[in-house]
Order: C-alpha cells, then structure tokens, then sequence
C-alpha cells in the first residue's frame, strides 16, 4: 500500500495527518525517508515520529449563584450541600446549566484538590435531576479520606424514592450488574457481566398507586436506584426514561423522577466522629406526596 493509506489503517491516523508527517519528514522506511505516494512492502522497517498531543483544555463551567443550592454545613475540610434540581455536580462536555462547583466558587468556597480540575473536590456525584444531600471536599486530605471512604462503602447513603406500584416483598434487596444500556447510550440497564450493584429497599408508605421507599445504596452506580427499580417494574414515578407513566406524572405535576438523596452519613476526615446531613423534601416533590395521599 502507499505509505499515507498504510499509515492511516495501521495507526488510525487521518489521511490529512499522515500527509503532515510525510512532508515534515517524520516517516523513515527502511533507514530513508518516504513521501506519502511511496510503497510499503512487506518486512520494512517502518518508523513514525508522532506529533506532540495537543494540551488537553480544561472543561469550565460558569461560576454563578445557584438558586436553590444551600450549604448544610461547612468547615475547613468539607463542604455540605443540600443540591437542587436542574444542577449537575460539576462541569462536563455538553452541559451547559448550573453547576455545584461553580454555585459553591460564587458564594466564596474554595475547593483545593488534585484531580481534574473540572471535578475539583467532588468525591460522589447526584443526577441533574435528583436533589438532596452531597459532600463536597475541600482539602486534598478530605478529598482522599472520602473517596476511600466511598470506595470502601463505609459511607451511609438514603435515598427516599416513590415508585409505581407496590413491591413484592414490600423488603428486600435488588443484586444486579449495571451498565450501559446495549442500545442507548444515555441510559443504563441490567447487564450481564456489568458492574456489581446492590440497593436495599424498605416501603415506608403505601398510596393506591405508589410506594414511598427508604432505599440504601451498597454500591454508587450511575442512576443506580432508577435502574433496579425499573428492572423490577416499579420505576420511579416521573422518571420516563426509565419507562414511568406519563400520565400519573402529569396528574402529580412532575417533570423529573421522584427520587431525593434524604441523608449523608460519614466519618468527618478530620477527626473520624461519625456525621449525618439531612435534607427535607424539595416542594415538588412535597406536593407530589400530598396529591398520592389525597387519592
């Protein structure tokens, strides 16, 4: 093959890419120096000089008050949060709304840690449209006992979810792999082979067409608990990318999936004393529970 089709197959480069480094001279055959028509032939000594990677630039989000974002509780290692809907934790490609970190730098706190810059201090993260209680670190120390912290699930996570229908058991625990969906990416599922994944679940009231559920994560998959309970055919109401009834989420008058991260427990990196944050229901999802109680 000529050295710029070759090239192009054997290192997935584009052809316009393989033509810069031929004319630049960085692609040796043989000890000589080849243009992009030369031939390739079988057992020659191919050498490439690849150019230097483009320095990656960090994703930024807009620092700016966040409506609805309020601190819990904050001192010199962490900071507590109680998130709003509509928020993602921290700055990605595409997103463009209101983000924890750029609401905390607007309100004056400092997050100093290692890692991507982007995701300077978070060591979990809620879905943008889930509200409810996040840590974020303040310090590298915090940074790192937390995340070890997670990692080892000494962290204490409930949720308070209402779901279509009534389990059965009204108990339990659901223990199935999760991720990404096989057919559409923004969405995840019950794969074999996936990530292990356990939530524990307890119905603390029941409505004719619901369940209110207290739900403790063992593991922190992405949409984790929206995944298990659609997998067992009580998707969280509202959430109709999981395949929630439009109309009972209309008739409740919401446009996310009912679901609150209601507390946060954890050693405190400074000292180890155990801490809880809770966070109340957001008013929409309050009169969501009226409206299920009144039916």
């Amino acid at each position: 093959m000529r050295v710029d089709a070759g090239l192009s197959r054997l290192l997935g480069l584009s052809r316009t890419v393989v033509a810069a480094l031929t004319e630049d001279g960085r692609v040796a055959v043989d000890g000589r120096t080849a243009g992009k028509s030369d031939r390739l032939t079988a057992g020659a000594w191919l050498e490439v000089q690849l150019p230097e990677p483009e320095p990656a630039k960090p994703i930024t989000g807009p620092e700016e008050v966040v409506a609805g974002l309020t601190v819990l509780h904050a001192d010199d290692e962490i900071i507590v949060v109680d998130k709003p809907v509509g928020v993602a934790a921290h700055p990605s490609p595409g997103w463009t709304g209101p983000t924890v970190l750029g609401g905390l730098a607007a309100l004056g706190y400092r997050v100093s840690t290692s890692g991507a810059a982007e995701r300077q201090g978070i060591v979990h993260r809620l879905d943008v449209g889930t509200t409810g209680v996040m840590v974020v670190a303040a310090t590298e120390h915090a940074y790192t006992v937390l995340k070890r912290a997670f990692k080892q699930r000494t962290v204490e996570k409930r949720y308070h979810a209402v779901c279509q229908g009534h389990p059965d058991p009204i108990r339990g625990t659901i223990d199935a792999p999760i991720d990404r969906h096989p057919r559409h990416d923004y969405k995840f599922a019950v794969v074999a082979g996936g990530k292990p994944s356990v939530t524990h679940y307890d119905t603390i009231e029941a409505f004719p067409a619901a369940s209110l559920l207290d739900v403790r994560l063992e593991t922190g998959r992405t949409h984790q608990i929206r995944v298990h309970l659609a997998a067992m055919r009580h998707p969280c109401v509202g959430d109709l990318t999981y395949g929630a009834d439009p109309v009972l989420a209309k008739r409740l008058g919401l446009q996310r999936q009912w679901l609150h991260a209601r507390s946060l427990g954890f050693e405190h990196p400074t000292d180890g004393r155990w801490v809880e944050y809770t966070s109340p229901y957001p008013a929409d999802l309050e009169r969501a529970l009226e409206l299920l109680r009144d039916h």
